[in-house]
């Protein structure tokens, strides 16, 4: 997920005065502000879908380093058939991130191709490509205007990736909350088609940073949602190069 996709947008609070017309310059102030040193938090997930079926699952979110220079650890801790699964991400600011996947029941990780991350990332609404993070140079902006979504003052702002970026969606729509410089939803196209929309919600103050306890992804294409709720997140917590490799995904 750019960088706008996973990370809870974490917004420092003091406000600053930018050129509505200038998309870029908000939208890099926006990754100005949740620029941190390393994150962690554990998450509920409460899939959803499409006949109203709702299971749980529950992952630790773990990263270091920050906005397209940065590694990242996912890993499932329940249910029972999906725990011990993890994700490694390593993003770079200058090309793809390369992604690694262990899977405890046949005692091995794999490298996640890049055709192959437009999939969903174990039975969630996520995609591979939507747990990535990117840097505001991977795309194009145009500011399209202002809006009012849930009761917030936003900017919208089109997206499109650079010229040599792959990605499943073509552009996407953003929308900045003016107050604070914070996203309050992304839609990702396919074309004409709407494919996923993600909402950012339940802003709260965590060491001082604000931040989205509450994330919810809606797939169009199945008909179905995850909703991801944030518990003990925590900015700057101290990690080490070597917890991210591959080899560190085969520790529970």
């Amino acid at each position: 997920m750019s960088k706008w996709m996973l990370i809870p947008c974490a917004v420092l609070a003091a406000a600053t005065t930018v050129t509505a017309q200038d998309a870029r310059q908000v939208v890099a102030e926006a990754q100005a502000r949740s620029t941190t040193k390393s994150q962690r938090y554990e998450g509920r997930l409460q899939v959803v879908d499409a006949g109203g079926k709702t299971s749980e699952k529950r992952w630790t979110y773990t990263r270091l380093g920050s906005h397209g220079a940065s590694k990242t650890i996912i890993r499932f801790t329940g249910p029972a058939e999906v725990k011990g699964v993890a994700l490694l991400i390593v993003n770079f600011p200058d090309r793809a991130s390369d992604q690694w996947m262990w899977t405890p029941a046949i005692n091995r990780e794999r490298r996640i191709a890049t055709q192959d991350r437009r999939t969903r990332f174990f039975g969630t609404d996520f995609s591979f490509e939507d747990l990535e993070e990117r840097d505001v140079d991977h795309h194009t902006y145009v500011m399209e205007g202002e809006e009012t979504l849930e009761g917030e003052r936003c900017w919208r702002i089109a997206s499109t990736p650079r010229p040599g970026r792959r990605s499943q969606y073509t552009r996407s729509t953003l929308w900045i909350r003016q107050s604070t410089y914070s996203f309050a939803q992304v839609e990702n196209f396919n074309g004409s088609t709407l494919v996923r929309r993600l909402r950012y919600r339940d802003m709260a103050s965590v060491q001082g940073i604000w931040s989205a306890r509450t994330l919810e992804m809606h797939d169009f294409t199945r008909n179905s949602r995850t909703i991801l709720t944030l518990e003990s997140l925590t900015y700057d917590v101290p990690l080490r190069d070597d917890q991210f490799t591959v080899q560190a995904l085969q520790r529970s």
